[in-house]
């Protein structure tokens, strides 16, 4: 089991790594927030993103008030870039390209699309074969909805290995996480630009030769889109 890691700190905000599996906030044992807290032994501490209990990655939280209302800004803003990598065993109905719609509750605390796109979830993409039957996924989400990728990745026939929520349920037990894994941040802070990638570490779809050889083709993401 991956454990947490400490990226990126300094006075304003701090840059970690969330294993898969772990809960944002506590719920049978100490959560992502306060063991983040407990590690750089800080009073106070505020998240300005969250990641699913099944995502592993890049997570930013604030150290400050000032700078969570810059983070907050930024968000609304959508001037913090996020990427994300998955990996599907169905075959999408495209490869590349746009997903659009609102979303709306569905069955069991699920989400799901709906026919209008008022206020819509924006997703873009590429993607990539990888061993028979696979296809690693790179992703840009333009808005930051709950559940918004594995919504987004289901709807083009193409849900996420091991996601329980979205995938056929008994072949995602049989995973040894779900393959969502938050990649990249770019972002301005206080007149300076920051980016932060991180590879995956744990799942053995993630960790195939062939999977790790096309991240050496997506090592900026951020020159893709």
């Amino acid at each position: 089991m991956m454990t947490l890691k400490l990226i990126f700190e300094n006075p304003h905000f701090a840059v970690v790594s969330k294993p898969a599996g772990m809960n944002f906030h506590s719920e049978e044992g100490p959560g992502l927030a306060v063991q983040v807290q407990q590690m750089l032994n800080v009073e106070q501490l505020y998240p300005v993103h969250r990641l699913d209990k099944m995502t592993s990655g890049l997570v930013v939280f604030a150290k400050t008030l000032s700078a969570t209302q810059v983070f907050q800004t930024m968000f609304e803003r959508r001037e913090i870039e996020k990427f994300y990598l998955a990996i599907s065993t169905r075959k999408p109905k495209k490869k590349q390209g746009w997903i659009k719609g609102d979303m709306e509750p569905a069955r069991r605390g699920n989400w799901k699309f709906a026919s209008t796109k008022n206020n819509p979830a924006v997703t873009q993409f590429v993607s990539t074969a990888l061993q028979t039957g696979e296809r690693g996924f790179l992703i840009k989400p333009h808005t930051g909805k709950t559940h918004q990728i594995r919504v987004a990745l289901k709807s083009i026939a193409a849900p996420i290995s091991g996601d329980i929520r979205y995938a056929h349920a008994e072949e995602a037990k049989k995973e040894e996480r779900g393959y969502l894994h938050a990649y990249a941040l770019r972002f301005t802070f206080d007149g300076k630009m920051y980016d932060f990638v991180l590879e995956p570490e744990e799942g053995e779809r993630f960790l195939s030769d062939i999977f790790v050889s096309q991240l050496a083709v997506w090592s900026k993401p951020w020159e893709l889109f």
